[in-house]
């Protein structure tokens, strides 16, 4: 099998595969430190905002053509090393059947919350046919963006699990706890079905041809390690798991989650994404050999003067200089308010200062 096939018989293109951001991923020599950004794809945007007006969140994620201009917007405007696909982690949900709807200034908020052995039987499998909107609109991105990787992704299944429990966001996660401590078999069963909706969400993104996939456990930083590696870790290696044998690069990321980056980096991710609390030399130690590592500007410094955004991004370079493969990013998303021309300038910073 050559370097640029994958099992399903799906093939990279060679532009895509030598692109920067697949090589870092890869932990192989860069012309320059790739960057993109989470979040990149929205609410920073004055273009976003335009095309988005009077469309619900959740809706929006269903129209490819729609998906596909939102997605490319920050690849014209950022020259971003890569594009991150258009949606939210509570679609694969959404297309199951789970009546919920994303309020905004709130989040994805569940009708029924699933409390109950007899709650799992609404988790039913996830087929290509309930997100045909996605393939369409992953087979329309690929053309327009040509040796410029695109990034699918999921929600992980911690963090579904925490909106699927508490009904909608939550500050201390109650409810998601005392479910995991006093029922660990209900537990255990929620995560695994979350596991295969995810993975199948995952594997429709790649074989429509996503170059590599993200795995967002946003919430799991509200554990401790040893409650992570009982209880959450054996449904975050049974995603990554079941994404392996295409050969695109895996990536973890999760908020808080300092405490938890050796974990992550076990639960299989080629790269791990550290948020802006660890510094990218200590993120590196943490995670251990073998895996590149992604981050972690303060997404917070994008409101400060342009000489202190070059000074923390410098930072930022200098901690992740001696590592093996280094995948700019913010430590978390885009905030909604950031200056969309402080990201541009950020990635010419970026790039000029890595130019090897």
């Amino acid at each position: 099998m050559s370097a640029n096939d994958s099992p399903s018989g799906l093939q990279t293109t060679s532009a895509t595969h030598e692109s920067a951001f697949l090589k870092a991923c890869r932990r192989e020599p860069v012309p320059h430190t790739p960057v993109w950004f989470m979040r990149q794809a929205g609410r920073s945007l004055p273009e976003y905002l335009k095309v988005r007006e009077g469309i619900a969140m959740l809706d929006s994620c269903m129209m490819p053509e729609l998906v596909t201009e939102i997605t490319l917007q920050p690849v014209r405007r950022h020259k971003v090393d890569a594009a991150i696909y258009f949606s939210d982690i509570v679609v694969p949900l959404k297309a199951i059947g789970i009546d919920l709807d994303i309020k905004p200034g709130i989040g994805p908020v569940i009708a029924e919350p699933v409390r109950t052995r007899a709650d799992l039987a609404r988790l039913r499998d996830l087929t290509p046919e309930d997100v045909s909107y996605v393939t369409e609109a992953i087979g329309m991105l690929t053309g327009e963006l040509g040796a410029t990787p695109l990034i699918g992704f999921a929600g992980a299944p911690f963090t579904l699990a925490s909106y699927l429990v508490e009904g909608g966001p939550s500050r201390n996660h109650e409810r998601t706890k005392a479910m995991m401590y006093g029922d660990p078999e209900l537990w255990a069963d929620l995560l695994d079905r979350l596991a295969d909706i995810t993975s199948a969400f995952l594997r429709i993104q790649i074989e429509a041809g996503a170059s590599a996939v993200q795995l967002f456990d946003s919430w799991v930083g509200a554990l401790a390690p040893c409650d992570y590696r009982r209880s959450v870790l054996p449904a975050s290696v049974k995603v990554f798991d079941a994404v392996a044998g295409y050969g695109v690069p895996r990536i973890h990321f999760g908020v808080g989650t300092g405490e938890l980056l050796g974990l992550m980096g076990e639960a299989g991710a080629d790269v791990v994404g550290v948020d802006w609390r660890v510094p990218m030399d200590e993120g590196a130690r943490r995670v251990g050999p073998g895996k590149a590592l992604q981050g972690n500007l303060d997404p917070a410094v994008l409101f400060a003067p342009t000489a202190t955004v070059e000074a923390k991004t410098q930072e930022v370079l200098d901690a992740a200089a001696g590592l093996e493969g280094h995948i700019f990013n913010l430590g978390h998303g885009v905030m909604p308010t950031t200056d969309a021309d402080a990201l541009t300038r950020l990635v010419e910073y970026v790039h000029e200062r890595t130019a090897r």
